[in-house]
């Protein structure tokens, strides 16, 4: 019997193969390729501005019906460009399994993940401290030895002296 040669170690997409059908099954899609490789099906700039959703089969199994997400800016671009997207994931599908293409319009992370970026605002830059204030600084912090917790000191000296002689409390 030939024992594998992998040694301990496998391929990623071999260890969530089950995973991601699992998760593209509950979805409608019966072949992951759609998900997986969606930026290779519909080029990278369509898949920029929008992703799959969701696969919904009619009753009457004339084909099913593609859900596709993007921003409300990109949906009219993808609504002219609706048939060669639905000719490109057939085409990954191997058959016509699409038959309707149907565009939401929202962020394209989703309702789940959120709809906003919200990030921090960038901090301002502070201006140097007074050369008078970092010699405090520098003198207060001086008596210790390590280089590290010298600098940190240093670092909260002056932090300390500058608030207050900008604030007018604490001065001797």
């Amino acid at each position: 019997m030939r024992r594998p040669s992998y040694k301990g170690f496998q391929r990623t997409s071999t260890l969530l193969r089950d995973k991601i059908r699992e998760a593209g099954e509950t979805r409608g899609f019966a072949v992951t390729r759609v998900l997986t490789h969606w930026a290779e099906i519909v080029g990278q700039d369509t898949a920029a501005v929008c992703k799959p959703v969701d696969v919904k089969y009619g009753r009457q199994g004339f084909g099913a019906t593609l859900t596709v997400l993007t921003t409300g800016a990109q949906a009219p671009m993808l609504e002219m460009q609706q048939e060669k997207l639905r000719e490109r994931v057939n085409a990954a599908y191997g058959y016509n399994a699409i038959s309707k293409l149907r565009i939401t319009q929202t962020a394209p992370t989703g309702f789940a993940e959120g709809q906003a970026q919200f990030a921090p605002a960038p901090k301002a830059e502070k201006p140097p401290p007074d050369p008078a204030v970092s010699k405090e600084a520098n003198t207060i912090a001086s008596p210790v030895q390590d280089d590290g917790l010298r600098a940190a000191l240093e670092t909260l000296a002056t932090n300390v002296l500058s608030k207050s002689k900008n604030s007018g409390r604490f001065q001797k």
